[in-house]
C-alpha cells in the first residue's frame, strides 16, 4: 500500500499538470506598465500613433490611385506597402487599446494565435515589398531601356500574389506548430501583443521543432530579401559611378532616397528588436524595441515618402487641394 500510494500520487500530479497545460483558454498580456496612472497616457499615445499611421498610409494610397502620373510599378508597390502597414499596426494596437480602456489584460487563446499569425504575415510581406521596390529601382536605373518590358503590370501583380502565397503558408505552418504546444492556464506574456517568439518563451512543452522552423524561415525570408536589396543597390551605385553628368546621378539616385530611408528604418528597428530580446532580460527594453518595429516604423513611412519624394508630395498636394472646400 505504501509503495502504491506515491505512484498514484505522481500519476495524479502529472495528470493535473497536463490538464493545467492543455485546457488553456486565455493569456494575460502584461503590457508596458502596471501603473494605473500611466494607462491614460499610453492610451492617448498609441491611439494617436495608430490614427496617424492609418491616415498617413491611406493618403498615400489615395494619392497614388488618383494621380495617373504615379501609375507605375514603383508606386504600385508603394501603395501595397502602405496598405500592408495599415494592416500591420491594426494587428496589435487596437487590442492593446481595448485592454487599457477595459482595464483588462486578457486575450483568448484563439485571439492570441490569430494575432501572432497576422503579425508574422504582415512583417514578412513588408520584407518582400521592400525587396520588390529595390528590384524596381535596379531595373529602372541599370536597365532603363528594358524597364517597361521587365516591370510590366502582369509581372508586378504576379510578384505580389507569389509573396502573399509564400508568407501565408510559412505563417500558417508556424501557427500549426504552436498549436501542438502546451501552456499553463495562468500564462503571463510580458508584452503588449502575442508574437511567435513570445508564445515560444512561455510554452511549457518542448519547443525545439518550433525554434528550428522559426529560425530557418526567418533566415531564409529575411536574408534572401536583404541580399536582394544589397545586390540591387550595389549595381545601382556601380551604374551611377559610370555616369558622367552630376545632374543625371542626382536625378537617378533621388528616386532611391525615400526607399533607402524606409529600408534602413525597417531593418534597423528589426535588428534592434532581435538584439534586445537576445542580449537583455529586461522585458521593458524588449517591448520598447518591438514598439519601434511594429508601431513607429509604419507610422513614419508615409512621412518619409511625402517629404522626400517630390512626385508623392505633389500628388498629395493635389489631392488635399481637391478635397479642400472652395473659397
Amino acid at each position: 500500500m505504501n509503495t502504491a500510494f506515491p505512484s498514484f500520487s505522481r500519476r495524479y500530479t502529472s495528470f493535473m499538470e497536463a490538464e493545467n497545460c492543455t485546457q488553456v483558454s486565455k493569456f494575460l498580456l502584461l503590457g508596458l506598465s502596471d501603473d494605473p496612472e500611466l494607462q491614460p497616457m499610453f492610451f492617448g499615445l498609441f491611439l494617436s500613433m495608430c490614427l496617424v499611421t492609418v491616415l498617413g498610409n491611406l493618403l498615400i494610397i489615395l494619392a497614388v490611385s488618383s494621380d495617373s502620373h504615379l501609375h507605375t510599378p514603383m508606386y504600385f508597390f508603394l501603395s501595397n506597402l502602405s496598405f500592408n502597414d495599415i494592416c500591420f499596426i491594426s494587428t496589435t494596437v487596437p487590442k492593446m487599446l481595448v485592454n487599457i480602456q477595459a482595464q483588462n489584460k486578457d486575450i483568448s487563446y484563439i485571439e492570441c494565435l490569430i494575432q501572432a499569425y497576422f503579425l508574422s504575415t504582415f512583417a514578412g510581406m513588408d520584407n518582400f515589398l521592400l525587396t520588390m521596390m529595390a528590384y524596381d529601382r535596379f531595373v529602372a536605373i541599370c536597365h532603363p531601356l528594358n524597364y517597361t518590358v521587365v516591370m510590366n503590370p502582369r509581372f508586378c501583380v504576379l510578384l505580389i500574389l507569389l509573396s502573399w502565397f509564400i508568407i501565408f503558408w510559412v505563417s500558417l505552418i508556424d501557427i500549426l506548430l504552436v498549436k501542438r504546444l502546451n501552456f499553463s492556464t495562468s500564462t503571463e506574456i510580458p508584452h503588449f501583443f502575442c508574437g511567435l517568439a513570445q508564445l515560444l518563451n512561455v510554452a511549457t512543452s518542448d519547443t525545439l521543432i518550433n525554434n528550428i522552423f522559426l529560425y530557418v524561415s526567418t533566415a531564409l525570408l529575411g536574408m534572401f530579401p536583404m541580399t536582394g536589396i544589397l545586390f540591387s543597390y550595389s549595381q545601382i551605385v556601380s551604374s551611377l559611378m559610370k555616369m558622367s553628368s552630376v545632374a543625371s546621378k542626382y536625378k537617378a539616385f533621388s528616386t532611391c532616397g525615400s526607399h533607402l530611408c524606409v529600408v534602413c528604418l525597417f531593418y534597423g528597428t528589426g535588428l534592434v528588436e532581435y538584439l534586445t530580446s537576445a542580449v537583455t532580460h529586461s522585458s521593458l527594453r524588449t517591448m520598447i524595441a518591438s514598439m519601434m518595429y511594429t508601431v513607429v516604423t509604419p507610422m513614419l513611412n508615409p512621412f518619409i515618402y511625402s517629404l522626400r519624394n517630390k512626385d508623392v508630395k505633389g500628388a498629395l498636394e493635389k489631392l488635399l487641394s481637391r478635397a479642400a472646400p472652395c473659397p
